[in-house]
């Protein structure tokens, strides 16, 4: 370039990048309207069940061609949960409907000062138990596919834990499982050298949305206090790109409390002792035994979480006795594997295919319709199908280990069926429980 010619066609850039600028101001009453006008959360739904501040809500399948286990949809405490519903073309919701899923989602609502001392144990086995049965009762499943999402998938890895007889597949998205130095800023922030959450409750009693959201929001203070809005006047010429930030922005700033004790329990037992990780977890007086999880089990992973890192989730699969397990590891972030494009042409198809291929069951009552699931032969007043968890699959198999009758099953040996039966001790001892007070 010409040396004589630089000033002026520095001088020709600036106008340039001033003339763009000034057009791009012109559009700015227009996008802020914009801004203040979108939808999320698009697809239709009813709520089926509400309890205290949650509400469960059930979405229709999109297609005739349905599967016969229903999917659950744990979110987690934080936020609202229509990030999983952001836009049509952006719905992990709208994604199972239209494979013949039908869904249903835990909106945890927002806790009042009076919830601040709910547990984590309030949580798994009361609200989320709830809507399980809810779910089995609504559809006449044994047991159904549950989906948690970060926090939820941790509160749902404990539940299946606890209740696995309910859950027939388990899937985890973005979850943590495992803090042994891999977790990183969050763990880091975390510690117990540095961060006492009993601190925060005793202050606030509830966990403040702002509280937290400052605490993310500093996890990549340049992203998302100066260079998202450089993004958004970048592009203000185009409608849709403004829409997708608008989406994004009122969920971001759409935060909810959080129950002071189940924050503070959370905190200390899953972040602080990697306690999940260690089978070292007691709810309400019961440990939360991951030997239990024996059902298929799907994590799925962003390669550039920096909330949960991969090696906060991945080497949960090698303590569990599963012989299904897999992993899907995309390279995208945390709230990306939900509402980016390429997640969802990519990602979600085989998130729902794992579902699909997993998902066939019988319903209660009825192997086909108008026929009967009680094994040939069997006294129905003593069909061990009145038992809670034991389906058509579980009384094929204890009849064949001998055990016909709720009478036979009161007087088993736990630990020897267990052992035959090749499931879980704590699944045997629940059983034999019930059959034990029907037979009193």
């Amino acid at each position: 370039m010409n040396p004589f010619t630089v000033p002026l066609e520095i001088q020709r850039r600036m106008l340039a990048q001033g003339t763009d600028a000034a057009e791009k101001m012109r559009l700015l009453p227009d996008r802020l309207e914009d801004l203040a006008s979108f939808e999320v959360g698009q697809t239709p739904s009813e709520v089926i069940h509400s309890e205290n501040k949650l509400d469960l809500l059930h979405y229709e399948a999109l297609t005739d061609d349905r599967h016969d286990a229903p999917l659950l949809v744990v979110y987690a405490l934080l936020n609202r949960p229509y990030i999983l519903d952001l836009q049509p073309d952006k719905s992990v919701v709208r994604r199972f409907l239209e494979d013949g899923f039908d869904v249903y989602l835990i909106d945890w609502g927002e806790p009042s000062r009076l919830d601040a001392s709910l547990t984590l144990g309030d949580y798994v086995n009361r609200y989320i138990d709830n809507c399980v049965d809810v779910v089995r009762n609504r559809t006449e499943t044994d047991e159904i596919n549950v989906l948690g999402y970060c926090m939820g998938g941790t509160l749902s890895t404990m539940y299946a834990a606890l209740h696995p007889e309910k859950v027939r597949n388990l899937g985890l998205m973005a979850t943590g499982l495992y803090f042994d130095d891999t977790g990183g800023i969050l763990e880091q922030w975390g510690s117990e050298e540095y961060f006492d959450p009993g601190a925060i409750t005793e202050t606030y009693g509830n966990v403040p949305a702002e509280f937290l959201a400052t605490g993310f929001a500093q996890m990549n203070p340049i992203e998302n206090y100066a260079g998202k809005y450089t993004i958004l006047f970048d592009n203000l010429e185009d409608k849709t790109a403004v829409e997708n930030f608008g989406r994004m922005e009122r969920w971001v700033r759409d935060g909810v409390d959080v129950a002071g004790e189940a924050y503070r329990q959370f905190i200390e037992d899953i972040y602080q002792e990697n306690a999940l990780y260690r089978n070292e977890v007691v709810l309400d007086g019961a440990p939360v035994d991951i030997e239990n999880l024996t059902m298929p089990v799907l994590q799925i992973i962003g390669s550039f979480d920096h909330l949960i890192p991969p090696d906060a989730s991945k080497p949960f699969m090698d303590t569990i006795p599963s012989e299904d397990t897999d992993i899907y590891e995309f390279p995208t972030g945390h709230v990306g594997m939900a509402v980016s494009g390429k997640a969802h042409a990519e990602l979600w198809p085989r998130v729902a295919t794992w579902f699909r291929e997993r998902s066939v069951t019988s319903t209660k009552g009825t192997d086909t319709p108008g026929g009967s699931d009680v094994p040939e032969g069997a006294d129905q007043e003593q069909s061990l199908q009145k038992l809670d968890g034991i389906g058509p699959a579980y009384e094929e198999r204890l009849h064949d280990a001998g055990i016909s009758t709720v009478s036979q099953l009161a007087a088993a040996d736990p630990a020897a069926l267990a052992e035959r039966l090749g499931i879980s001790g704590s699944r045997v001892s629940s059983w034999i429980q019930q059959a034990q007070q029907l037979s009193s």
